[in-house]
């Protein structure tokens, strides 16, 4: 059966009950063409019934298995219920789900089967700074050669896909650490999708734990180099045909 709405809204959630209801209200109320899924990756607190009494369907896995694992699951619900384009939107509250509307004009203005809603692209005031923001340099560089695009926000998690995107990452989404950004990318521009981005403006999150400090900010530049190191390392995976995917 086709589903009711063609736009999925993914929302991987780790132990977000103090955001997550407000941000499918938001949801609701700004994208009522859109349907909701919550990807529970193994969240300890109340997660799904604060999604679930908000009106989001709910997927839940047993144990963490972090962004890219999550993502992974959301694409396998979205190509088996026939979705022709998914959009991921953090459950902290950051991502606007007005800009939403931006990403999907993006995606036909410049047919394009990925865009992604970057932070620095002469939109909003977000800012990173010290050996972050290095990294994100560095890997904005080199990703835009590998995309054949100019893209300043790689590794940003607002990222709206098409039913081609979608198909692929079904099967081929990567869930190792920043796979579901830096490598990711890789794996699409390998398989040929066409890979572009457009300026968004980001908010500060609502409630919970960041996922980052400034503590960790050194850490954060070393394995987002060994991330793309890796990610240009492995061979391009093939790309799955619509009938593969049972």
């Amino acid at each position: 059966m086709p589903p009711r709405q063609s736009l999925l809204i993914i929302v991987p959630a780790w132990n977000e009950q103090a955001t997550v209801g407000a941000v499918i209200d938001e949801i609701s109320r700004t994208l009522p063409e859109a349907d909701v899924l919550v990807v529970n990756d193994g969240s300890t607190d109340r997660t799904t019934d604060v999604a679930r009494a908000a009106g989001a369907r709910v997927l839940q896995l047993p144990v963490n298995l972090g962004v890219g694992g999550a993502m992974r699951a959301g694409y396998k619900y979205a190509f088996r219920e026939g979705y022709q384009r998914t959009v991921q939107l953090d459950a902290d509250g950051q991502h606007d789900p007005a800009e939403v509307r931006t990403l999907m004009a993006t995606m036909d203005e410049l047919a394009a089967n990925v865009v992604i809603g970057a932070r620095f692209a002469g939109v909003g005031s977000y800012q990173v700074r010290g050996p972050r923001r290095w990294s994100m340099k560095v890997l904005s560089t080199v990703l835009s050669r590998v995309c054949g695009a100019r893209l300043t926000d790689t590794t940003s998690g607002f990222k709206a896909c098409d039913r081609e995107a979608i198909r692929l990452f079904s099967t081929n989404y990567p869930a190792e650490y920043l796979g579901d950004t830096v490598e990711s990318l890789v794996v699409g521009a390998r398989a040929g999708l066409r890979i572009r981005q457009v300026g968004v403006e980001m908010r500060e999150r609502a409630g919970g734990q960041p996922s980052h400090s400034p503590v960790r900010a050194a850490v954060f530049l070393v394995r987002a180099i060994l991330a793309l190191f890796i990610a240009l390392s492995r061979p391009s995976e093939p790309v799955v045909s619509e009938g593969a995917v049972a």
